[in-house]
């Protein structure tokens, strides 16, 4: 037996771990963003800033650290993750402005992308290609939990503690993670492929391309559309895409494989997909602020019912995957974002008068449809891609995926923002009285409605890209 496969579950715990503690903080501080936000004593529009830096760094180093790994090998961008996710997480409990712990985010969502883009790739290097399914399966179920768990430990030490603890909590399991890094990562080989150089090119534009959109979405209100900043910002992001995509068609060694936009059925499905993740977390986002504000409930409450998504997510998943050999990815995934429209159309409707029980199934909802679209979905986009570009392929399901969580937060804001703020009179959230109840439903309810909108865009994606059988794919499954 090979020395890796006699290492591979110590290897696969290393990845579980460092899977589960990204996944974990990016929902566990959706729950605490409005504790932040009175701490500091600061508006939505700064504090939604402590959600999206993270997703936005994630998201502008992911393919890039992807490529390093390949180059370097796995092990020093590895380490190199934990280590900075640990020191980040550190700075971020210590943050005493909102702008010092934004910059802290930047810093621990350099190091969760480092390990998010190392984990895929770690496992497929030491399992056998008969186990590799199960064990990516398994790292699904991480994932899952690390959701799952998120809002209810949040909750917890929002309760008892201070929202200062959910990053604190980061640094003995990363610190011990790093060092079995070290030590147990040794036997896997340096890579290949040393003489390739890293597109650094292409690297810079993408993150102007992120930078660029994120500031054009989030100040757009403040500035307004037609502004010289909002212009200026937008021009930068056109100008950026159009550099990203020429270089990336001329590089020997690109940053992405621009070869891949030919298939029909890698486009459309990363398309749905970031529409999908930006609807969902148009509610992942603003649901903390609803049941914190109208409805009054506590911090662990409020984690209590964050979690039900997630555990439909959890539940579905792995159903979803199995009806996508019966039915294809197509029906599965045009179901999926309906069932999210839906919640989206239901969360219009709501009141605090309501009831717990009003909140739960609507936001059920939401779990039950991106469970039902996510695996088939990504099933699809794998399946279509040549063997030789399924890591290219990887890294841009994870990247489209954060992308839409990066839209779907600053659009929430955006929209939220916007309506509160002309509905009080300039009044921010943070200055929030009982009386203004109705003026935060119908800003809610209005936030909700860009989600359902940007649903029925995913579902018309999702039924444009065509069916499976009807396209030519011949060679993928080499």
């Amino acid at each position: 037996m090979p020395p890796l496969y006699e290492n591979k579950w110590k290897i696969f715990f290393l990845v579980a771990t460092s899977i589960f503690m990204s996944t974990l903080d990016s929902s566990i501080v959706n729950v605490a963003v409005p504790y932040m936000m009175q701490d500091f004593k600061t508006d939505i529009q700064t504090i939604q800033w402590v959600v999206l830096i993270y997703l936005v760094t994630i998201s502008s180093l992911l393919l890039s650290f992807g490529r390093l790994s390949d180059i370097k090998g796995r092990k020093p961008v590895y380490v190199m993750g934990f280590t900075l996710f640990v020191a980040g997480s550190w700075l971020c409990g210590m943050a005493r402005t909102p702008q010092f712990l934004i910059i802290f985010r930047a810093l621990q969502g350099s190091g969760a992308s480092m390990l998010m883009a190392c984990s895929p790739a770690l496992i497929v290097d030491v399992f056998p290609v008969a186990e590799r399914g199960k064990a990516l399966g398994m790292i699904g179920a991480v994932v899952a939990a690390g959701l799952t768990t998120g809002p209810v430990i949040g909750g917890i030490l929002l309760e008892y503690l201070s929202w200062r603890f959910i990053f604190y909590i980061n640094i003995p399991i990363g610190i011990a993670a790093a060092i079995g890094g070290m030590f147990i990562l040794k036997s896997i080989p340096v890579a290949q492929r040393r003489e390739e150089p890293m597109d650094k090119t292409g690297s810079i534009l993408w993150i102007i391309i992120l930078s660029s959109l994120i500031i054009f979405l989030t100040q757009m209100s403040r500035w307004g559309m037609m502004s010289i900043g909002s212009f200026l910002f937008a021009v930068i992001f056109i100008l950026a895409c159009i550099g990203f995509a020429t270089n990336e068609t001329r590089s020997r060694y690109p940053l992405f494989d621009m070869s891949l936009l030919k298939i029909k059925l890698f486009v459309f499905p990363v398309l749905s997909s970031a529409i999908l993740f930006a609807a969902l977390f148009i509610i992942v986002f603003m649901m903390p602020f609803y049941l914190t504000y109208p409805c009054g409930f506590s911090a662990s409450k409020t984690g209590l019912i964050m979690i039900v998504p997630f555990l439909f997510l959890l539940v579905i998943s792995p159903v979803s995957g199995i009806l996508y050999d019966k039915f294809g990815s197509r029906l599965l995934c045009v179901t999926g974002m309906s069932v999210l429209a839906l919640s989206h159309a239901s969360l219009m409707t709501i009141h605090p008068s309501m009831g717990d029980s009003a909140i739960l199934w609507r936001i059920a909802l939401a779990g039950i449809g991106t469970a039902l679209f996510v695996s088939p979905n990504n099933t699809i986009i794998m399946s279509c891609v040549p063997l030789q570009r399924r890591g290219i392929a990887s890294g841009a399901v994870a990247t489209a995926r954060n992308i839409g969580m990066v839209i779907g937060v600053a659009l929430a804001g955006l929209t939220f923002t916007g309506s509160f703020s002309r509905l009080t009179n300039g009044v921010s959230l943070e200055n929030y009285l009982p009386s203004m109840e109705p003026h935060f439903i119908s800003s809610f309810k209005q936030t909700m409605a860009m989600g359902l909108v940007l649903s029925v865009i995913g579902i018309w994606v999702t039924i444009a890209r065509g069916k499976e059988n009807n396209l030519n794919i011949k060679g993928t499954q080499d």
